[in-house]
């Protein structure tokens, strides 16, 4: 309940994009080989941002 107002931090936000591009991957990655490389590429841009701001951080 404490949580409940707390906004979230731009790392969190990055971080449930990247886990619904990953998601998405994997559910192409059976149907469509090309719309699955670009989730994934776009996943790598993301997870990319996450590690330039968790750096920034430290």
């Amino acid at each position: 309940m404490f949580g409940l107002f707390k906004k979230k931090t731009e790392v969190e936000k990055l971080q449930k994009t990247f886990k619904k591009l990953m998601k998405e991957w994997h559910t192409l990655s059976s149907l469509n080989r090309a719309e699955s490389d670009k989730k994934f590429e776009e996943a790598e841009a993301i997870a990319k941002q996450i590690e330039i701001l968790k750096n920034e951080t430290v």
